[in-house]
């Protein structure tokens, strides 16, 4: 990931996939929920979706995840063309965070922006960081609705 040391990376997206795991209203209070009238709700929003990637059956050494992305290194220090990904979801770079490197081939025209879905499968290799990360042969980003 260049000149990005991966604790500046990593150290915040732990904090960041730590936090929000209680419902805060819940916290301290006695007072069951109440109902609220389903006339006054707003309509629920579709949930976002994205396809799921796939190791081939016969693929000893692949990985695949979905996750939100937390961060994307869109200019590539090294100049092959290829972009990174960084995933709250799977467990290959640490727990509940995974790596993709997406090669030319692969890099969408638009990156994906935070907090959007992406799963991508693809064999584990280590990078230029001594982190694990997947190697991405397939890829897929959260559709626009």
């Amino acid at each position: 990931m260049g000149r990005l040391r991966w604790s500046t990376v990593l150290v915040p997206a732990v904090l960041l996939a730590a936090c929000g795991s209680g419902d805060p209203q819940r916290r301290g209070s006695a007072e069951p929920p109440r109902a609220t009238p389903s006339a006054s709700a707003e309509p629920a929003r579709p949930q976002p979706t994205v396809r799921r990637a796939h190791c081939a059956a016969d693929a000893g050494n692949c990985a695949a995840v979905t996750g939100r992305v937390l961060y994307v290194e869109a200019v590539d220090p090294d100049g092959d063309g290829d972009a990174h990904y960084v995933l709250a979801g799977g467990s290959v770079t640490a727990p509940g965070l995974s790596v993709i490197d997406v090669g030319r081939d692969l890099r969408p025209r638009r990156l994906p922006y935070w907090g959007e879905l992406v799963s991508a499968a693809g064999p584990v290799y280590t990078g230029s960081h001594r982190q694990h990360q997947i190697e991405a042969v397939e890829l897929n980003r959260q559709r626009r609705r």
